[in-house]
């Protein structure tokens, strides 16, 4: 039973490389692409039918030629190696090889989106350079704690996913969100079913790993430093300006934003009476006003129909101001936290890639790894080997 199944796999392989060389003849490099596993993968991505596969696979051949993937070398991305943007990090338990991309938001300002793709397919290439005679598959780790806009990374994101999806069918066995801005879960709710990936695609935080004791001090690293607020740091106190006061706290229980605005009178400039002696609680005027933007339409409303007096002082028994109530623009910390049994999956899926997400990033370790013609000409010789090489007029 096994042999006929095994016979039959064989003969749609056939067929989609004859329908192939039938419309053009095959070059030695595309015969070497075009190899057994390479068809086999397209065919279980296409439900086994030969002609989407022989369609796929000749699509995908066109998209190789025309992006020049036997010309990238190291060269091209020399400063985005030193940088660490994107790398092989290792390999996991698999045997498969891990991929992190930390690119930051400004990246997009001085790429173009023609640059990225060449930089992640030439990423995802020395990956599989890397990978075992019985491995077909890789790990992609996308680090969005630099992005401060959730559509930013969306447009990034999403460019990866269908160079993957499309063009290396059959690759992807896991692909990880870490600590995205906070409207990315939604955005990528209401695209996700138009993605190929999507199954394999999992949105995880880095504070639900804070009291893993491996790698736990990662945040002296360059690589792993972030957005997020941190304690030991911060100034604990109040800052004052012309339109509002500004409290750092300890007592939130928000991590992300322990912070408070406190809606006490502090400008001089104001359109009407400042005292509530005479005329009565002094209101918010249209020169302050533009500091409350930010919240949510319900706090607005109430933030224009309320003195400020009655806020201060009504909001809370003690007379501690206290921040309006939090509109959908949540933090990432609220989305994380439900506990639903797609989160618990996706954070146990992780735990076993947060070691390469924590390890700081080695260009020497990166380099070993890409094999010719990947490397280029640049090379790194360690300092032992320099120290080693003595001329012929230091010797005697």
């Amino acid at each position: 039973m096994g042999k006929k199944i095994e016979q039959k796999d064989t003969a749609r392989v056939e067929a989609v490389l004859q329908l192939i060389r039938q419309q053009t003849p095959l070059t030695l490099k595309q015969e070497k692409f075009c190899n057994y596993g390479c068809v086999e993968r397209i065919l279980k991505a296409k439900g086994d039918n030969v002609k989407r596969a022989a369609k796929q696979l000749k699509a995908c051949l066109s998209w190789r030629e025309t992006i020049g993937i036997e010309h990238l070398i190291a060269d091209e991305f020399s400063a985005e190696i030193a940088d660490g943007l994107a790398y092989v990090a290792g390999h996991d338990d698999e045997s498969r090889p891990v991929m992190i991309f930390q690119m930051k938001q400004d990246y997009q300002k001085l790429r173009s989106q023609k640059q990225f793709i060449r930089l992640l397919v030439f990423t995802m290439e020395v990956a599989i350079s890397t990978m075992s005679k019985n491995v077909d598959q890789f790990v992609m780790l996308f680090d969005a704690s630099f992005y401060r806009t959730a559509s930013a990374f969306m447009n990034l994101f999403l460019a990866a996913l269908k160079i993957v999806g499309e063009y290396y069918p059959g690759r992807l066995h896991k692909a990880f969100v870490i600590d995205p801005p906070s409207l990315f879960a939604y955005l990528w709710k209401g695209v996700k079913a138009f993605v190929d990936v999507s199954a394999m695609t999992m949105i995880v935080s880095s504070l639900d790993y804070e009291e893993s004791l491996e790698f736990n001090d990662f945040t002296s690293y360059p690589r792993a430093a972030s957005l997020r607020f941190d304690e030991s740091t911060a100034k604990i106190g109040p800052c004052t300006s012309s339109r509002f006061a500004f409290t750092v706290s300890h007592h939130n229980f928000d991590s992300l934003k322990p912070w408070y605005l406190s809606f006490s009178d502090t400008s001089s400039s104001k359109v009407g009476p400042t005292s509530p002696s005479s005329v009565g609680p002094a209101r918010i005027s249209p020169l302050n006003a533009r500091s409350f933007s930010f919240a949510s339409p319900a706090a607005r409303k109430t933030m224009f129909s309320t003195p400020l007096a009655q806020r201060v002082t009504g909001g809370d028994k003690k007379g501690t101001a206290r921040t309006p109530r939090a509109s959908f623009l949540q933090s990432p910390a609220m989305f994380f936290n439900r506990k639903s049994e797609r989160g618990e999956k996706a954070r146990e899926s992780f735990k076993g890639y947060l070691k390469f997400y924590r390890r700081p990033y080695d260009e020497m370790i990166y380099r070993s790894k890409m094999r010719p013609p990947l490397g280029g000409l640049i090379s790194i010789v360690s300092h032992t080997i320099r120290r080693r090489h003595v001329s012929l007029s230091q010797r005697y």
